[in-house]
């Protein structure tokens, strides 16, 4: 969530690298890194449904709720997809892997791995802030006006949905261990990289015969920026609301006042 949403400009990119570290991983400093290697527009879930516009951000809510319908969600991940040269994060690398892997059959998968205790220490910052986001029915009415932030319920209900359907397990460090096998099971060995964040460049580079960068890896701190994310949400959503309830009291006013003549 440290990265600014990528927009494609040239439809004729396609998916080479599906970035599938689950998040809290490094996966936005994986995007940025990945981004650089490859010269093209990556796709960081996270900044998408924070970032972009509604007409996109519907689109990624369109395709989770289209997961059992195989016809229509292929149809929409490519849209969803389109001139990006990669994947990252929830809700398309972590929720829709083996589809993306159908539809983009030379792509190459980084599997970010992590100590389960130190992912899950960092994944409960994230977790903790659910019930002011998920299984609170006035939120999305609160955010409806907020057109960055409308969408940020029904995609947190969405990807945890498909997650328990998944993987049957409540949040828990156990969630890591049985993602990372799954995406092992399901990535064949040839197109798999498994690596730690701290290892920089060099496996990546190798793994796809680019050289490495005369710079440092990206190194961005997503639970800061998550903290910034909530401050930022919290404010434009009351400076909107303020907004509105003035407009309101004024025209309200304006009546009283037109009624009294």
């Amino acid at each position: 969530m440290g990265c600014v949403p990528s927009v494609p400009t040239d439809p004729s990119r396609t998916v080479e690298v599906i970035a599938a570290g689950f998040s809290r991983t490094g996966t936005s400093s994986m995007s940025i890194a990945l981004a650089r290697l490859l010269d093209g527009p990556f796709m960081h879930g996270g900044s998408q449904v924070l970032g972009r516009e509604d007409a996109y951000v519907r689109l990624l809510i369109e395709v989770m709720r289209s997961r059992h319908h195989r016809p229509a969600l292929l149809k929409l991940l490519r849209q969803a997809t389109a001139g990006f040269v990669g994947v990252a994060d929830c809700p398309l690398a972590v929720c829709f892997l083996p589809e993306l892997l159908e539809l983009y059959p030379d792509a190459r998968v980084v599997l970010v791995t992590r100590d389960p205790d130190r992912w899950w220490t960092s994944m409960q910052l994230f977790y903790d802030s659910l019930p002011r986001v998920r299984g609170y029915r006035g939120l999305g009415l609160l955010l409806l006006p907020c057109p960055r932030w409308r969408w940020v319920p029904a995609a947190t209900d969405h990807v945890f949905t498909i997650l328990e359907e998944r993987f049957g397990v409540e949040p828990s460090k156990d969630l890591i261990l049985r993602y990372n096998d799954w995406v092992r099971a399901v990535t064949p060995p040839d197109r798999l990289l498994e690596m730690e964040i701290t290892q920089g460049w060099a496996p990546l580079a190798k793994f796809l015969g680019r050289p490495v960068p005369d710079e440092p890896f990206p190194r961005v701190n997503d639970a800061a920026n998550w903290r910034a994310i909530e401050r930022r949400i919290f404010i434009d959503v009351a400076l909107v609301w303020v907004s509105i309830l003035l407009g309101v009291g004024t025209a309200g006013l304006a009546i009283w006042r037109w009624r009294q003549w």
